[in-house]
């Protein structure tokens, strides 16, 4: 459907025979016919249900000058609005004298770039008045052999000229500028055509979809020279490792691609691949600094038994993408397994924007319990989906899909919100809930507003702990971090460090972001009932933790034993399924009135033997 805005232009522009054609916004010269007139039937010959639908090629005939044509092209690339009178072809190749002339629209609502055709039947206006004729041949009459070789010689001037620029245009229209590899345009052309001769000949063959791994910190820290000089670097390191058979094409920024005929083994695609991953493995160097920037590369294979081979370059690219998932610096051949897990990453994304549109994240919470009273000390929050046909999906399900597509922020500011509500249902049921924690991604703690959300979100600060992963803070502490950390302090926010002792955190570490919170991790907790080894090395943890001024909390606590040990070993604060599997608001203020917050009585039970009992094992 042409749009009114468009079809308004045209009554000031020509009232001959008119035709309206939809332009690539990439390339004016790939166009795609959309409204003629009647005029324009009669001009051309091609009917209405003949011309829609079809490329901007059907105007142009065989007895149209190759100049001319050539001009034509250049024009409709450039965007250039131009008029041409010549010589050309109706459609059933009679021939008549024409001028044609074309206009540049823009739709001003969708920025679509159209182009108004205009074709005039000039009949034999090419020839002149009969008196100009008469002189015209009485001149020929009287010119001699020179002269008549003179000008052949100059037409045979201008027609090697003209295939020189042909040619010229030919390249420029097919080749990528830096690299001097085909480019995306000509790499699609070539596709369909490979595509063709497998479904009429059988000849299969093999698309490399090739992205490199780190050229955006190249640009970044070496400078775009260096990062065009890495890309003509890999396009000869490509020519080298191909056959003259191959295709191989720039697609643009850090991408390529190869198409291989698959005539001689399959083994040969699977070697290419490694080969060009190995390459990619040695250091770059330019102006005399070296860096290195490994290669992900998706094979795809197009045989007999592929179902759709016209998305055979949507399939190498998932085989990449899954090579990049994989650790990058490696190659991946493209199956129907992959393809289904694809699928569902890609629906799960489109779920995960309508669930934030629905509101459908909810919190649900585990108490943490005072080891010395056994009274609900804080509880924390933790991220459920309640998604309309699977049920309620835990943060293994869905957060790191939240992550990939940019809607954490959206999902916590949904949390938030309905934490709000759930702890102003505990205030008002007179439900003994001091404190609430909050995991927060790396991602978000490097958000400049997350600080902003923590204050508008409603919640007291000092009824806020924010959990960190050990792993995440000493990753990712730089100045923003830094900063955000600070000001979380500075507004009376707990700071928590989370599951201690996996292997990232050191005592400087400690000394540097300073947590309130230390929870050792529940790998320690597990075995502590029986393991005289494991019982020391929590006691050292919680020893350092204490000499520096912060509680201890011991996660993974399933029995009674377990809660009994740590405690005895100086721990302040227990969480565990013993005390409770992480549940809804509804069900954390059952628990709790029914408890009076109690949730493990006999913890006033156990007096100072029992610690001094733990503490001489783990001595």
């Amino acid at each position: 459907m042409v749009p009114a805005e468009i079809l308004n232009q045209i009554s000031d522009r020509c009232t001959e025979g008119l035709a309206l054609a939809l332009a690539s916004p990439d390339d004016g010269a790939i166009m795609e016919l959309k409204w003629c007139n009647k005029p324009f039937t009669k001009v051309t010959g091609y009917s209405a249900n003949e011309a829609l639908g079809q490329r901007g090629t059907i105007l142009i005939g065989a007895d149209l000058e190759h100049g001319v044509h050539l001009f034509i092209i250049e024009k409709l690339m450039n965007w250039e609005n131009f008029q041409t009178e010549a010589v050309n072809n109706r459609k059933g190749g009679e021939t008549y004298f024409q001028r044609m002339s074309w206009s540049h629209l823009t739709d001003p609502t969708t920025g679509d770039r159209w182009w108004l055709c205009s074709i005039i039947d000039l009949g034999d206006r090419r020839q002149g008045s009969p008196r100009e004729q008469h002189k015209s041949e009485a001149v020929s009459h009287v010119e001699d052999g020179t002269s008549i070789l003179s000008k052949v010689h100059s037409l045979e001037l201008e027609n090697a000229r003209l295939h020189k620029l042909a040619q010229s245009v030919a390249k420029d229209a097919n080749e990528d500028a830096l690299t001097g590899l085909s480019n995306r345009r000509h790499f699609e052309v070539e596709v369909k055509t490979w595509i063709n001769r497998l479904k009429e000949e059988g000849r299969e063959f093999a698309v490399l979809y090739i992205d490199l791994d780190r050229f955006k910190f190249v640009n970044d820290t070496l400078g775009h020279e260096a990062g065009d000089n890495l890309l003509v670097t890999v396009a000869d390191i490509l020519r080298e490792l191909t056959d003259d058979a191959d295709l191989v094409a720039r697609l643009g920024g850090d991408e390529f691609a190869i198409l291989r005929s698959l005539s001689s083994s399959a083994l040969a695609i699977s070697g290419l691949a490694d080969d060009i991953v190995q390459r990619m493995q040695a250091p770059f160097f330019c102006d005399g600094k070296s860096t290195s920037c490994s290669t992900s590369i998706g094979v795809a294979i197009a045989n007999a038994n592929t179902k759709d081979p016209e998305r055979i370059v949507a399939y190498a690219d998932e085989a990449l993408y899954h090579a990049k998932a994989q650790g990058k610096g490696r190659w991946s051949f493209f199956t129907e397994q992959m393809h289904a897990q694809s699928i569902a990453t890609k629906r799960l994304a489109s779920d995960l924007f309508l669930a934030c549109e629905r509101q459908e994240f909810i919190p649900y919470f585990q108490p943490l319990v005072d080891a010395r009273t056994g009274e609900v000390a804080s509880a924390e929050t933790l991220v459920r989906w309640a998604h309309p046909t699977r049920g309620i999906l835990p943060p293994v399900e869905f957060l790191d899909s939240a992550e990939n597509v940019g809607i954490l922020k959206q999902v916590d500011k949904i949390v938030f919100e309905k934490l709000k509500l759930a702890i102003a249902v505990f205030d008002e049921a007179d439900v003994l809930l001091p404190r609430v924690a909050i995991n927060v991604s790396a991602a978000r703690l490097m958000d400049p507003t997350f600080i902003h959300d923590i204050r508008s979100s409603g919640i007291a600060p000092n009824r806020l702990t924010i959990e960190i992963l050990e792993s995440v803070y000493l990753d990712r502490l730089g100045d923003l971090v830094r900063w955000t950390i600070d000001e979380l302090d500075e507004i009376g926010v707990t700071i928590a460090l989370d599951d201690f002792g996996t292997g990232h955190a050191s005592v400087s570490g400690l000394l540097e972001i300073k947590p309130s919170i230390l929870k050792i991790d529940r790998s320690f907790i597990q075995p502590i009932v029986d393991d005289v080894t494991k019982q020391r090395l929590v006691s050292s943890i919680v020893g350092i933790g204490k000499s520096l001024g912060m509680r201890i909390v011991a996660e993974g606590i399933e029995t009674e034993d377990h809660a009994r040990v740590v405690s005895a070993l100086g721990c302040d604060y227990l969480q565990g399924y013993f005390f409770g599997r992480p549940m809804s608001a509804e069900d954390l203020k059952a628990l709790l009135c029914a408890t009076d917050g109690l949730l493990w009585p006999r913890a006033r039970s156990y007096g100072a033997s029992q610690e001094e009992e733990y503490s001489e094992k783990a001595s």
